[in-house]
C-alpha cells in the first residue's frame, strides 16, 4: 500500500507540474552552442592553466544550476565551447560565461549617471541634489547585516556636487571659486572645475594621489547609455577607478580594493521575511576570516566618515563592485561590520538572486570572454539512435520475461510485475527530476536503464533462488518465504550497494555523456531496492498463502518433487517416553 500511494502521488505531481515525458538531452533533441573567446591585453595567449581553471569552474556552474548533460569544453589556446541542452538556454549561457569578479571599495565621490557635460562650469544659484545610494533598481536598497538586528544598514542620502548635477551650462554661470553646493548634510567640498574647464581632485574632495584621467573618466561617463562597463572599473591592479551602478542611476569614484571576492566563503539566496521587514530576494554572503577582518576594517573608515562628514558624505559608502558595475552601495550608520554581507533589493526575483549566489559561490572566472557565436544546434545523433536504444532495452526485457516464465513458471510472473513496478518508477523519477532538476535524458542514460534490467531481475533471482532451497529442505513454503527472505535479503542489499558506490564514483570522475549513465545506474539501483522491499517480498507472502504455491502445484515453480524436495520423517520417541506418555493417557 505504501509502494502504490507513492505512485499515485508521483503520477499525480506529474500532471500538476505539466511535464509528462522526460527531458532529452543534446544528442537527442539539441540545444544551445555558445563559443567563448578569451579577452587578454594587447590579444596575447592567455596562460593555459587559467584557460583550465576557467573550464572547471564553467563546468561547476553547469552542475550547480542543475543543468544535466552540458558540455564544457577547451578548443584551441583561447577559446572555450559550451553546449547546453535543449532550447532556450541563454540564461544559462550567460551564467556560465559571467566573469564574476567581485570587489569591495570604498566611496569616494558619486553623481547621478546620466550627466555627460559635468566639466561645464557651475550655475551660482545651483545647489546640491539627494538620491538614494545605487543598488540593482532605483527602489531597492542594500545593507551589511551582523549578528545583531541593530547594525542593520540603510540606505542615507546625500549631496552631490553642483559641477556633477548640472545638466548644461547656464548662460550667467561664472566659473568662481565660491559657487559651492548648498548642502542639508555636513559641508562637501566645491567641485569648482579650473580655468580650463577640468574637474580636479580637490574641486571633489579627493585626496591628491588620484589620477587625473579617472576624473575624467568619472566626469564623461554616461552610465545611462547601453555600456555600463568603465574601463579598468574591474581591474584589481587600480587603486582608483571610476565605475557606474548596474541601473546606470549613478557613477563614482571608488577607492583601492578592500575586499576580494576570494574571501567570500558562501552565498546563499534568501527569501524575503515579512515579519523582519525583508520584502524581497537577497543575497547574503558569508565572508572568511581574513575578508572579514577587511570588511570590518573598510566599515570603520565608512563609519568614521558617516560620523564626521554626516549622511551626505560619499565616503560613508562601501561599494560591491560585480564585473565592474557597482552592484550596491551601502551604509553602516550603527558602527563597524565584521560578519554578513546582505545585498538586496526589490528588483531581486528567485531567480536573480539564485544565479547571483550560484556564480560567487564558484568564484570569479581568471580571464574575462566574450562571446564570439551563440547558436542553436541539431541532434547529434537523432531518432533514429533513440529508436535503436529504445528497441535494444526492449529486447532485453522480453528475454528477462521468456527466461522467467521458462524457469521460474507462474513464480517468474512475481518478477514480471516487478519489472513493469520498477519501470512505472523509473519513468515517473525520470521525468519528475527533468522537471526539478533539469535532469535530461542521453543516449548513455537510456543504457543505464537497460544495464538496470539485469540488475533487478539479479535481485529476484537470489531471492527465488533462496525460496527454492528451502523448499528443497522440505519446509513448508509459508516457513520457506521467510526463512529465505533472510538469507536473501543481505546478499541483495551487498550487491545492490556495490552497484550503487560504482555509480557513485563513476559520476564523480567522469565527464559529459558518461555522467549520464552513472546518474541512471544508481537511480535504478536505488529503485530496485524499493520494489524489492516493497513489493516483491510482500507479493510472495500473499502469494505462499494461496494453494496453488502453498501446495506445490507443478506450474508454481515451487513443486517440491520437481524441486527435489527432502521427505522429513516424523521424529521417533524413546520407549520411556512412550511409556510416560501412555501413562498419562491412562
Amino acid at each position: 500500500m505504501a509502494l502504490l500511494a507513492v505512485i499515485v502521488a508521483m503520477i499525480g505531481l506529474m500532471f500538476a507540474v505539466g511535464q509528462k515525458t522526460p527531458k532529452l538531452a543534446l544528442d537527442l533533441a539539441g540545444g544551445t552552442t555558445v563559443t567563448l573567446t578569451a579577452v587578454t591585453e594587447q590579444g596575447k595567449t592567455p596562460p593555459s592553466q587559467q584557460m583550465n581553471q576557467a573550464v572547471s569552474i564553467m563546468r561547476e556552474r553547469v552542475n550547480g544550476l542543475g543543468v544535466s548533460e552540458a558540455e564544457v569544453s577547451r578548443q584551441g589556446n583561447d577559446v572555450i565551447i559550451v553546449q547546453v541542452p535543449g532550447q532556450g538556454q541563454q540564461r544559462v549561457v550567460d551564467l556560465i560565461g559571467t566573469t564574476a569578479k567581485l570587489q569591495f571599495r570604498q566611496v569616494f565621490a558619486e553623481a547621478a549617471g546620466s550627466q555627460t557635460n559635468a566639466s561645464a562650469s557651475p550655475s551660482p544659484s545651483a545647489t546640491g541634489t539627494a538620491k538614494t545610494p545605487a543598488s540593482p533598481s532605483p527602489s531597492s536598497r542594500a545593507s551589511a547585516s551582523s549578528a545583531s538586528p541593530s547594525t542593520s544598514a540603510s540606505p542615507k542620502k546625500r549631496a552631490l556636487s553642483s559641477a556633477l548635477t548640472a545638466a548644461s551650462p547656464s548662460p550667467s554661470a561664472s566659473a568662481s571659486p565660491s559657487a559651492s553646493p548648498k548642502t542639508s548634510g555636513s559641508p562637501s567640498p566645491s567641485a569648482t572645475p579650473t580655468s580650463s574647464g577640468q574637474v580636479t581632485a580637490a574641486s571633489l574632495g579627493l585626496p591628491a594621489g588620484v589620477p587625473q584621467a579617472v576624473i575624467d573618466q568619472y566626469v564623461k561617463a554616461n552610465c545611462s547609455g547601453k555600456d555600463r562597463k568603465l574601463a579598468n572599473a574591474a581591474n584589481d591592479k587600480s587603486d582608483w577607478v571610476a565605475a557606474c551602478a548596474q541601473d546606470g542611476a549613478t557613477k563614482y569614484i571608488l577607492g583601492p580594493v578592500r575586499v576580494q571576492g576570494t574571501e567570500v566563503k558562501s552565498a546563499q539566496s534568501v527569501a524575503p521575511n515579512i515579519q523582519s521587514g525583508q520584502t524581497g530576494w537577497t543575497v547574503q554572503l558569508s565572508l572568511k576570516s581574513k575578508g572579514s577582518n577587511e570588511f570590518y576594517k573598510l566599515t570603520t573608515d565608512t563609519y568614521n566618515a558617516y560620523k564626521s562628514q554626516g549622511q551626505y558624505a560619499p565616503q560613508a559608502l562601501s561599494a560591491i563592485i560585480l564585473d565592474g558595475q557597482v552592484v550596491t552601495a551601502l551604509t553602516s550608520p550603527n558602527g563597524p561590520i565584521s560578519t554578513n554581507v546582505q545585498i538586496e533589493g526589490s528588483s531581486f526575483t528567485q531567480q536573480t538572486s539564485s544565479d547571483l549566489a550560484q556564480v560567487l559561490n564558484y568564484g570569479a572566472l581568471p580571464l574575462e570572454f566574450k562571446k564570439s557565436a551563440i547558436e542553436s544546434v541539431s541532434a547529434t545523433l537523432g531518432q533514429e539512435q533513440l529508436k535503436a536504444g529504445l528497441y535494444a532495452g526492449a529486447i532485453g526485457l522480453a528475454l528477462v520475461v521468456l527466461y522467467c516464465l521458462m524457469y521460474y513458471r507462474a513464480l517468474g510472473l512475481v518478477a514480471i510485475l516487478s519489472l513493469c513496478v520498477s519501470g512505472v518508477l523509473t519513468y515517473l523519477s525520470v521525468v519528475l527530476l527533468g522537471h526539478f532538476i533539469d535532469f535530461r535524458l542521453s543516449l548513455a542514460g537510456i543504457a543505464g536503464l537497460i544495464v538496470a534490467i539485469g540488475i533487478t531481475a539479479d535481485s529476484f533471482v537470489v531471492y527465488f533462488e533462496r525460496l527454492r532451497d528451502e523448499v528443497r529442505e522440505g519446509r513448508s513454503l509459508r516457513s520457506a518465504v521467510e526463512r529465505g527472505w533472510e538469507r536473501a535479503r543481505r546478499t541483495v542489499l551487498v550487491a545492490d550497494a556495490v552497484s550503487f558506490l560504482a555509480a557513485l564514483v563513476l559520476w564523480l570522475v567522469s565527464i559529459g555523456s558518461v555522467k549520464g549513465f552513472a546518474f541512471t545506474l544508481g537511480l535504478t539501483t536505488l529503485i530496485d531496492v524499493v520494489v524489492v522491499f516493497l513489493f516483491t517480498k510482500p507479493m510472495i507472502t500473499w502469494l505462499a498463502r494461496l494453494s496453488f504455491f502453498g501446495q506445490g502445484h507443478p506450474m508454481s515453480g515451487l513443486d517440491p518433487r520437481r524441486l527435489g524436495a527432502k521427505q522429513r520423517t516424523p521424529r521417533r520417541t524413546t520407549g520411556s517416553t512412550a511409556t510416560s506418555t501412555a501413562t498419562k493417557e491412562a
